[in-house]
């Protein structure tokens, strides 16, 4: 049994359903922190929206999507022809893999988000990882260019550039200013930018308010995360419109549900959802972490985002199935990263009382002999 458990353990956070067959328990009865979404739960704004655009299921949706565009496009002051929905950041992603298999090879930043891989092997792509450091210490002083610039094999300029910020599972924020000396080298920079919005405005570094300036740029946003709406699927790609015309012939015509579409048109103007969002992590960030310190074993990592990286004195993966059958909690286990493996825990940020329960249950799991 436990063989079987190891072997059909997911990929990806959120998975409750595996999660639920080890905590021997409903789905419903799981406190999930292995998926990095709000725990806010949806707006209001998008459940109103939902309700109000039921009658357009009888249509098809206009593979345009202008009303959606324009809507993405006040929210970020840029034209709506430099915006392409999609279903999801993951099927942006494979666009942007298809792109980057066009160039010599593909820098990735590692550890990577697994779906990074999915979409270059799917169009054999040439990967070429370049490690970033995993300590605390040195993750304080990272510099970006060099992790980058020190594995390369090839000319830069017949190459492309792959990576998020805040990355993904460290949750730090590369700066502007990094990421501008790297377009400047790179064929095709690809942007995954899916955790920005926690960031309050005055914090974040994104790069779509310069990206008429780079042809060679793709920023790649989600809308579930922030809004706490990933059964919707629904994210968009901002970049120069001859790429995104290029992709839109490589794809099904209505990727982006009519529904979807008119719950991101609702969420994007409900400012009372996005500072309540930024309230909450600004106070529970900072406080989760000073608890986890606390906890002999646990090492959580710095960063900036809904999550937090955690290496363990401990396998992780063990630390991750006594969570769920004591405590029927689901933690991210990290051993899709490659370059982490079995020592590592990711954890979403939740609610003060839900952070808590988590404290209180790692203390149990934890203070048991190895």
């Amino acid at each position: 049994m436990e063989e079987i458990l190891f072997n059909t353990r997911p990929r990806h956070g959120g998975n409750i359903e595996w999660a639920a067959q080890v905590a021997n328990c409903s789905p419903f009865a799981l406190l999930d922190f292995s998926a990095s979404i709000s725990p806010l739960g949806p707006p209001a704004s998008a459940i109103a929206a939902l309700h109000t655009s039921l009658d357009q299921l009888t249509r098809y949706p206009n593979p345009r999507y202008d009303t959606l565009r324009q809507a993405l496009a006040q929210h970020h002051h840029i034209d709506p022809d430099w915006i392409l929905p999609g279903n999801g950041a993951a099927e942006l992603l494979t666009w942007a893999g298809r792109d980057l298999a066009a160039q010599t090879a593909t820098y990735l930043i590692t550890p990577a988000f697994g779906d990074y891989g999915r979409s270059l092997t799917a169009f054999n792509a040439t990967p070429i990882p370049c490690p970033l450091a995993l300590t605390a210490a040195e993750q304080a002083t990272v510099d970006w260019t060099t992790t980058v610039t020190q594995p390369l094999q090839h000319s830069p300029e017949r190459c492309g550039l792959l990576l998020n910020t805040p990355h993904n599972p460290t949750g730090l924020v590369i700066p502007r200013s990094a990421l501008t000396a790297l377009l400047e080298q790179f064929a095709l920079v690809v942007v995954d930018e899916a955790f920005m919005d926690f960031l309050p405005p005055d914090r974040q570094q994104s790069l779509i308010n310069e990206i008429e300036r780079w042809p060679n740029l793709v920023v790649v946003r989600s809308l579930t995360k922030f809004y706490s709406l990933p059964g919707l699927r629904l994210g968009y790609a901002i970049a120069h419109p001859d790429r995104l015309q290029q992709w839109q012939t490589w794809r099904d015509p209505w990727p982006v549900n009519a529904l979807a579409a008119a719950a991101a048109e609702a969420v994007l103007t409900d400012h009372n959802y996005h500072h309540r969002t930024w309230q909450w992590l600004e106070a529970a960030r900072p406080a989760l972490c000073a608890q986890l310190q606390d906890i002999p074993g646990l090492h959580p990592l710095p960063g900036e985002a809904n999550y937090l990286l955690l290496r363990c004195d401990r396998p992780g993966s063990h630390i991750q199935l006594e969570l769920l059958r004591r405590h029927r909690i689901l933690v991210r286990d990290c051993l899709s990263f490659a370059e982490l493996g079995d020592r590592y825990l990711r954890v979403a940020i939740r609610t003060p009382e839900e952070n808590q329960r988590l404290i209180a249950s790692l203390q149990d799991v934890l203070g048991q002999p190895a």
